[in-house]
Parts: structure tokens; sequence; C-alpha cells
């Protein structure tokens, strides 16, 4: 089952299609009490998000192709089981977006291959520009995980969706990983693309007058590496 906060399961599925909301179950919560927390120290916020990065990473699998497949047990007794049929590609937003990519390559058993953006956004009219893309050829044939830990605005999420589309990849082949979304943003970004999947630990109500999502969990990329003032 999947849920938002605040919101009923089948509601928030029915109104927003190819969006999953992780199960708000006690585990979760306390992760994601630590991961908000403003006193947590740097390294726990790390773990916590990992472990959160995990069930996040399982869950998008869910969006690649799979067939039966029947193999034998050592028991000589056959087995059908399934087997993925594509390949994954996962595309980091840097910086925060790196943070997932050690649980993926732990995750995912198939091919697997890696793309960065740099993508900035002003801080004053919070439009965003495109730095940087290096991309495998091989992307348009895969199922690309686009790592973004925080949906704020969905200013960045659009700029690397174009990215990827104007690179040979299907709308309806990218799967959006996030920890923490706004309402605002989901909005926005699943309104532009509406075959694009979204995955993500949790949807927060509000955004703040400088757009960061609130209640929200502060700077990511500054929690995570570190670089607090």
């Amino acid at each position: 089952m999947v849920s938002t906060n605040g919101m009923h399961p089948s509601a928030a599925t029915n109104e927003i299609s190819r969006i999953s909301v992780l199960e708000q179950d006690i585990p979760l919560l306390s992760l994601m009490t630590i991961i908000r927390d403003t006193n947590t120290p740097d390294r726990q916020f790390c773990s916590a998000v990992e472990k959160v990065a995990r069930r996040l990473i399982t869950l998008a699998l869910k969006y690649v192709p799979h067939e039966k497949y029947t193999i034998q047990t050592p028991t000589n007794t056959p087995y059908q089981g399934v087997r993925f049929t594509k390949a994954v590609c996962g595309v980091s937003i840097l910086r925060a977006g790196a943070s997932m990519e050690h649980v993926l390559r732990e995750t995912w058993m198939g091919s697997l291959s890696f793309g960065k953006l740099l993508i900035q956004r002003d801080e004053e009219t919070s439009l965003a520009s495109i730095y940087y893309s290096k991309l495998p050829r091989s992307i348009v044939n895969d199922v690309v995980l686009l790592l973004e830990p925080m949906l704020a605005t969905g200013g960045s999420v659009i700029k690397a969706v174009e990215t990827l589309i104007e690179n040979g990849v299907a709308e309806e082949s990218i799967v959006l990983v996030n920890v923490l979304s706004s309402k605002k943003g989901i909005d926005v970004v699943s309104t532009r693309f509406p075959s694009l999947n979204i995955v993500t630990a949790a949807i927060d109500p509000d955004l703040t007058p400088q757009n960061y999502i609130s209640p929200g969990l502060g700077d990511f990329g500054d929690r995570f590496y570190g670089t607090c003032d």
C-alpha cells in the first residue's frame, strides 16, 4: 500500500497517476524523523538517508520490464521466477542526487550505467539552467532512475527530464527517485510530464516564501556532505 502524509492512500494514487509513495509505516517514519531533525549529526543523517534510499530504489525497480523465467533449484526442481529485460541507468542531479548512487549499485543486480546532470537554480527567480550533462549512449534503451532527493518547485526536475527526452529517453522510461517532495512540486512535474513515474518517501504540504519544502529537512546536500555552516 502507498500513502501520503495527510492523505488517504486511494485518494493520493487516484489523484495523481504513476506516483508511488512509500508506505508510511513506523520504521520509515522513524527514519524520516531522524532525517528531518535539525539536531541529527551528519553521519547519522547519511545513514538514515541510505536506508530510505534502499526502500525507494527497491520500489522504483517495479517499473523495469520483466518476464517469467524458469530455473532449476539445487533440489532438481524447476522454479518459475522472473528476470528483468532492460538495463538501468542511474542519472544523478548533482550534487544531492549522487548520494543515492551507492545504494543503487548495491540494490540493482543487472546491467547498470550512470549519468550526471549539473543543474543550478537561480535563488531569486527559481528558474533552473543546465551547466553540465554526461549521459551514456545506451541510455535510450534503458530504464532511467533519475536520482534527486528533493523536489520543491519542480524546476530542476523539469530541466532534467527535458534533457533526458532530448537525448532520446522515452518519458515513460524515466523514474524520479525522491526522498521528499512538496505537493506543489509533485503537481507541477506530473502535469508537465504525465507519463513520468515518481517514487517518493513523503510529500510535504507547503513551501516557504524562499521556495524551500516545509516542514522539510533543510538543505539536503549540505547535510549529507557535511558542508553546513
